[in-house]
């Protein structure tokens, strides 16, 4: 199982976490996507738009691998802005390939990318 260095472990200041430490020895949790319902906790919306933040941060639009990245937090955006990225795809193996849907992503959550955008030069003034 690839461990992606540097990718954040767990949303700051709460206990969703991003990614997991070792392979689970029981087997591969497998990808689905989850429905996403007006009612979740914004909390929950919040871990989602971190999540995929990051993931644009870290790996763009290039493929990546599965590896360490938590199953549960990658089906809340698997099949809509986390999609397979080869065919056949198995959503049971560390290895298969996503990719970020750049633009769907920027539709559901913009928010992700405002953090992105970099910000002025503050103006210096001399007195």
């Amino acid at each position: 199982m690839l461990k992606h260095r540097g990718f954040p472990g767990r949303m700051p200041s709460s206990d969703h976490q991003f990614t997991i430490r070792r392979a689970n020895p029981r087997g591969v949790t497998p990808l689905k996507a989850r429905e996403r319902f007006r009612d979740r906790r914004a909390v929950d919306r919040a871990a989602d738009a971190a999540f995929l933040a990051a993931l644009v941060e870290h790996f763009g639009d290039a493929p990546f691998e599965r590896g360490n990245l938590d199953a549960g937090r990658l089906s809340w955006l698997f099949g809509r802005e986390v999609v397979p990225a080869e065919d056949p795809f198995d959503p049971a193996s560390y290895e298969a390939l996503l990719r970020v849907d750049l633009d769907r992503a920027r539709a559901s959550f913009p928010q992700a990318f405002e953090a992105q955008a970099p910000e002025p030069p503050e103006d210096e003034w001399d007195d």
